[in-house]
This record gives structure tokens, C-alpha cells and sequence, in this order.
């Protein structure tokens, strides 16, 4: 009942961030308990059991691996907002100074004209606008270029770059769209959009949580009638006990 319990409320946490920009859905991971062998297979001599007697103790959760597969892409038109089509991580600074990932590419400008998230952490390597552009264009390869007026050709600010690891699934969810690596991730590898793996960027657009709502319903579903059976199953047992302690009597 512990066990369908913690994928209720997984469930539960993936539905609340199905409008989430860049939320990646987790699944919970379950492995059986220890065994009790009441008897042992095999043997010697002609009526050695060929298979043992063993009564399991349930379940438990283990893990919730987070599942970092592609999300939709929704059109704002928006010239600062970013999707990323692939495996790649905006790498942003920490106010103490270390790094943390997100797949969150709603961005803004400050009034000292910096990139920065929703919650006001600025994307590394840092990209500066200056107050009198007119707009900013981002090319394939994440190099970022400012319109300026009286000038024909745009004005080159910086470069974006993405990262991706060899294990997402390790990353440390953190809250606020935001993940920082683990051991078990392995460290960031780095590269300019289009190359070494990390996905292309696309303006304009926004990645929308990779959450399926029906898929998360029947699992909710399935999640509960588990829940139910096991607790009739306790009932159940409890009944018998009772009968059989009555029939000493």
C-alpha cells in the first residue's frame, strides 16, 4: 500500500506540471522485498521438491527516474523565448556561483540589460543587451546578434551554449524548472547548438511539458485499484486469523 501510495503521488506531481515549460515526467521504479523460504528446491533423493516454497513481502518503491523525452513545441513569438530540440540544458549561474540546468527557455532583460531566467538567474555565458536595440536574433549555431539602429549589420553579443550529460536521468531536480548535476549524471559537456549532441535551438518557440495526460490517468487509475485490492487483501487476512483463532475455541 506504501509503494502505490508513492506512485499516487508521483502521478499527482507529473499532473500539476502538465503545463510546465520544459517539465520532464517521472516514473517511479519498484523492486520486490526479501523472501522467507519455507523450503528449499532440490535435494537429495527421489522426492527433492523441484521447485521452492518462498513467501514475498511486498514492494517498495526505489527511484524516480525522470523520463527527458521530447516535449511540443508551442510558437510565442516571442524573440527571447528558446526551445531546445534535443538533449541539451541551458546552463545558467547560481547566485553562490555554482551552475544549475533547465530546459526552460522563457528568458528576459534586465534593467542593466543581462539574459536572464523567470526567477532572475542569468544564462552562462552571459549575454548582454544593449539598451538601444531594437531586437535580438538568435542564429542556428546559439550566436546571438543585437539590432542596432542606424546600423546595417547586427551587433554580435555572445554565444549560447548548451550541455547535455551521459545520464539525465542522475540530475537533482531542485524546483524552479531547475536541475544540478550529480555524480551519477556525470559532468556537463558543453558545446554551441548543432553540435556534439546537445539539440538545436529554435526562437520564437517554447518546449512544453513532456507530461501525457491520458497516459497519467489510467496510471492513476491502475495506482489506486492496486491500493484498493492490497487493503481488502489486509481485511481479508485479518478475517481468516479471526476464524481460525475461533475455531481453537
Amino acid at each position: 500500500m506504501s509503494a502505490q501510495q508513492t506512485s499516487v503521488d508521483n502521478t499527482a506531481n507529473n499532473l500539476a506540471n502538465a503545463n510546465t515549460t520544459g517539465f520532464k515526467k517521472a516514473r517511479v521504479a519498484f523492486q520486490d522485498l526479501l523472501y522467507q523460504r519455507v523450503r528449499a528446491a532440490g535435494g537429495q533423493g527421489e522426492s527433492a521438491p523441484p521447485s521452492a516454497l518462498q513467501l514475498g513481502h511486498g514492494a517498495v518503491a526505489v527511484a524516480t527516474g525522470g523520463t527527458f523525452t521530447q516535449g511540443g513545441m508551442s510558437e510565442t513569438g516571442n524573440a527571447l523565448d528558446f526551445a531546445i530540440n534535443g538533449a541539451g540544458f541551458f546552463q545558467i549561474q547560481m547566485p553562490d556561483g555554482t551552475a544549475a540546468y533547465t530546459r526552460d527557455g522563457t528568458f528576459s532583460v534586465t534593467a542593466d540589460g543581462q539574459l536572464v531566467t523567470q526567477s532572475g538567474f542569468a544564462l552562462e555565458p552571459s549575454i548582454d543587451v544593449p539598451p538601444d536595440a531594437l531586437g535580438v536574433e538568435v542564429r542556428a549555431d546559439g550566436t546571438v546578434y543585437a539590432r542596432m539602429s542606424g546600423e546595417a549589420e547586427p551587433f554580435e553579443l555572445g554565444q549560447i551554449e548548451l550541455a547535455r550529460f551521459q545520464n539525465p536521468a542522475g540530475l537533482r531536480a531542485t524546483g524552479g524548472n531547475r536541475y544540478e548535476a550529480t555524480e551519477a549524471s556525470g559532468q556537463p559537456i558543453l558545446a554551441p547548438p548543432g553540435m556534439d549532441g546537445v539539440g538545436t535551438l529554435h526562437q520564437g518557440f517554447l518546449e512544453a511539458s513532456n507530461v501525457d495526460v491520458v497516459q497519467e490517468m489510467v496510471d492513476l487509475i491502475a495506482s489506486q485499484r492496486a491500493y484498493e485490492l492490497n487493503s481488502k487483501m489486509v481485511q481479508a487476512s485479518e478475517e481468516m486469523l479471526q476464524v481460525a483463532n475461533n475455531v481453537k475455541r
